[in-house]
């Protein structure tokens, strides 16, 4: 088997302000660095699809998805706060944006891919059960975790959010949950406000909430650290059925929104050590989501470097 790649040029018509971080030269420059590469090819191409609204309303309140899409067609300019910048299409792409990670879950679990990349926009782990922010419309990564519960019956489900600031609303949408382990590694403090090492959880999901808060400076060896004193034990005690990845490449060291100095090569090592842990527990199924990376030169490094670890299975 190979591992699945999902692209499509409409994720280029979410439009986003003048200036805005989150553009579509984002996935422009990223794919077209990918098509150059010899075994792009090899990857398993996939197309994206809608998501259906009840998995939308699986994590999201029915009134905000109405809002969300009155919003955006009316032409404004933001939806609940200014940093999530829209236009008419966006609720749209959006949609499809859930939909291209469910139909990699799709495809990981009828064993037709190892492992799957989807490379889309907007982001997700930003946003809430009721409330657009940092750039999210859906969370993503939140609606697939609870589609592998309910459509395939998987019981425990991984998400691991490396993305340099911390997933609010992916945390917030498990926090009483024990069957969805939620792991972050993120600069601290810093935006959202979120993700101390003391929130752990509430109620049942007491200990299903790992932060692994980092200061700014990190470095490869401390996030190292992190993975080998506490975030790889705490996989091997969860055993989870599933790894979904919330793939933010803004913690490189040449990204402007962030403070951590990761290495290009460090993405690789990650991949590789979730790779293991997929390959041990999960058999093999690993669905990765594109977050942040906003250095237009250094993301589709970052990407390549994450994507070919991904194949090592079919090159």
């Amino acid at each position: 088997m190979t591992t699945g790649l999902l692209y499509d040029p409409v994720f280029l018509e979410h439009k986003t302000s003048p200036g805005h971080p989150e553009c579509s030269e984002r996935l422009d420059v990223s794919i077209q660095h990918l098509k150059q590469l010899v075994w792009f090819d090899s990857l398993t191409h996939l197309a994206p699809r809608t998501a259906e609204l009840n998995w939308i309303e699986s994590v999201h309140s029915l009134d905000y998805i109405k809002r969300a899409e009155s919003t955006c067609q009316s032409g404004n300019d933001f939806l609940d706060s200014m940093d999530v910048s829209i236009c008419p299409r966006s609720y749209d792409i959006a949609r499809m944006a859930t939909g291209a990670v469910l139909e990699i879950a799709d495809k990981v679990i009828n064993k037709e891919i190892d492992n799957g990349l989807a490379l889309i926009r907007p982001p997700g782990h930003h946003a809430e059960q009721d409330q657009a922010l940092g750039f999210c419309l859906f969370n993503n990564v939140a609606i697939l975790a609870k589609y592998l519960q309910q459509q395939y019956q998987l019981d425990k489900i991984l998400i691991l959010d490396w993305d340099v600031h911390h997933g609010n609303g992916t945390q917030h949408s498990f926090e009483s949950d024990p069957s969805v382990l939620y792991i972050s590694t993120h600069q601290y403090p810093f935006y959202p406000g979120t993700g101390a090492y003391s929130e752990t959880g509430i109620s049942k999901g007491v200990g299903a909430t790992l932060n692994c808060p980092m200061p700014a400076g990190a470095n490869d060896g401390d996030y190292e650290r992190a993975f080998k004193d506490i975030i790889l034990p705490s996989i091997d005690e969860f055993k989870p059925e599933a790894i979904i990845i919330s793939a933010g490449f803004d913690a490189h060291i040449d990204d402007p929104l962030g403070q951590v100095n990761l290495s290009t090569e460090f993405y690789a090592w990650m991949t590789e050590r979730i790779m293991e842990k997929a390959e041990h527990y999960s058999d093999k199924r690993i669905i990765s989501v594109l977050e942040g990376g906003y250095n237009l030169d250094m993301l589709p490094l970052c990407i390549e470097k994450h994507l070919s670890t991904l194949n090592s299975y079919g090159m």
